[in-house]
């Protein structure tokens, strides 16, 4: 559906966000109104964030100046790229969130759908089209999938939301095989298919319920898992209304009763689609670039540029330097990673240093590109402050000063939810409480040894409850261990994985 089409739902949207914040609406009710149009009110009530839905995490050139030109006009103070692939603007007031929401469908960006109990952004490998070793590009069916699964926000009842992404190669960063519908690129050109996993409370990874599936065949598996939901999710519980709780429902059955709600479909229904990738013409400017944050792309002469904010979260002035600088680069365009990283792609090598020297306020190590959620001080349901343990332990590993790998990126989501994806990351923290000194004190559940790749597939092992203000000092520590056996830490835990359940053994008692 076109954006233009969508503009009509927001005149309900914008009356009953003026009820909400005239006192008129309690908050559950606005939350459970307002998710469907990708806006929620933040922690206190005073002001909204806005989530802006861009499939497969693509900015391009005309999108990136809308977002610059939203920064600008509603003086924005705080952005974040999700772990989903989105923009969020946060602490907008009610005139700017219901301003920004229609002015954004004349960029082709819809927020309808954004949250709530429907289809979710479509997740795709960032550097798909451009990475080399993928095995095809996956970004024509990504899209194509985008834009099917918007016709469902009016048409199916959904018992929550369901998200659905699209893996290039093994590597498995948009983590194809634990989503709600993962399609996950094969060297032949095919898919497999992987249905009804997912992170957060009661984590699973998904069942494969196809093996080579043709690309252009992948709506009758979106219908068909949009049946499967319909038909054993639950209705009742929230708790247990996300497509992993109908392994349990379906046991050992779900990929057989995945496949007879397949062929109901295709029995019913013409989905066939035909997808081609847009080819990239732009040519090498003969400059040769070497750093670690450029990345050669198949493209032979061409690069992509990676820039991490701390935890998401850029300057939101410097997405107007990268904005201008991107403003004369032939097909250059941004991609928004799983783990708020983004890629400036196509650019040439003149291009990548100029971008290089801009972004140079990122991440510099492994541990400053870790992940946190929006974290408490912002969300509604978030139990601790996820950027600020990230900015304090940041701000810590400076003055450790161990070599770069000696920590690993880590993972923190603020509460079960898992919007950090603690539970995949090499560390992890979930934001708790545990007693300490007779009161309950602010502390995250520690785990450790998550992995994503496909093949390699597990959720973090669960160690203990550690208090926050502790944190940092157990980190030092397994730090310096780590740096005294000349390993990074890969390396390190594969060998020594009881010594480090030692090292965190006095934190979480």
């Amino acid at each position: 559906m076109q954006a233009v089409e969508w503009k009509k739902d927001y005149d309900e949207f914008e009356k009953v966000a003026r009820q909400f914040y005239a006192g008129e609406i309690p908050a559950q009710k606005y939350k459970g109104f307002s998710g469907g149009f990708g806006s929620y009110a933040q922690r206190g009530g005073k002001v909204s964030m806005l989530r802006l839905r861009l499939p497969g995490g693509r900015v391009t050139k005309e999108k990136l100046g809308f977002v610059v030109n939203a920064i600008e006009k509603y003086d924005i103070d705080k952005v974040h790229f999700t772990t989903c692939q989105t923009i969020q603007f946060h602490n907008l007031g009610v005139d700017a969130v219901c301003e920004l929401a229609v002015e954004a469908l004349d960029y082709g960006i819809i927020t309808r759908g954004g949250g709530g109990d429907f289809p979710r952004n479509v997740m795709v490998s960032p550097l798909a089209g451009v990475e080399q070793g993928e095995y095809f590009d996956v970004t024509p069916f990504a899209d194509a999938a985008a834009d099917y699964l918007m016709g469902f926000i009016k048409t199916v009842k959904l018992p929550r939301k369901l998200k659905v992404c699209f893996s290039n190669s093994s590597k498995n960063i948009p983590h194809a095989t634990f989503r709600d519908l993962g399609f996950v690129a094969r060297e032949d050109g095919k898919f497999d298919v992987y249905s009804a996993g997912g992170l957060g409370n009661n984590p699973k990874m998904g069942v494969k319920v196809a093996e080579a599936v043709e690309g252009g065949k992948i709506l009758y598996y979106i219908k068909a898992m949009v049946n499967m939901f319909v038909a054993y999710g639950n209705y009742e519980n929230r708790a247990k209304a996300r497509t992993r709780y109908m392994q349990d429902v379906l046991g050992d059955k779900y990929a057989e009763t995945f496949k007879e709600k397949l062929e109901e479909v295709m029995k019913e229904e013409a989905l066939d689609i035909s997808a081609e990738a847009k080819e990239i013409t732009k040519k090498s400017d003969g400059v040769i670039v070497e750093d670690k944050r450029v990345i050669a792309q198949k493209q032979e002469g061409l690069y992509a540029v990676e820039y991490h904010p701390i935890g998401g979260c850029p300057r939101p002035s410097k997405l107007k330097e990268i904005y201008e600088a991107m403003a004369d680069m032939e097909q250059t365009e941004l991609r928004i990673a799983p783990d708020e990283t983004v890629y400036i792609i196509n650019c040439n090598g003149s291009e990548a240093k100029e971008l290089l020297e801009i972004t140079a306020d990122g991440a510099d190590t492994v541990f400053e590109s870790s992940v946190a959620c929006i974290g408490a001080s912002i969300c509604q349901v978030g139990v601790r402050d996820s950027q600020n343990l990230l900015k304090t332990l940041v701000d810590a590993s400076k003055e450790w000063g161990f070599e770069d790998g000696v920590l690993p990126r880590i993972h923190i989501s603020g509460c079960p939810s898992s919007c950090g994806t603690h539970q995949i990351g090499r560390i992890g923290f979930r934001g708790g409480v545990k007693k300490a000194d007779g009161a309950m004190q602010p502390a995250f559940v520690l785990t450790v040894n998550g992995e994503d790749e496909e093949g390699r597939e597990r959720f973090g092992e669960q160690i203990g409850t550690i208090l926050e203000s502790e944190i940092p000092a157990f980190l030092k520590e397994l730090g310096t261990e780590i740096a005294k056996s000349g390993l990074k830490f890969d390396k390190w835990y594969e060998g020594y994985a009881d010594r480090f359940v030692e090292i965190a053994k006095p934190y979480v008692e």
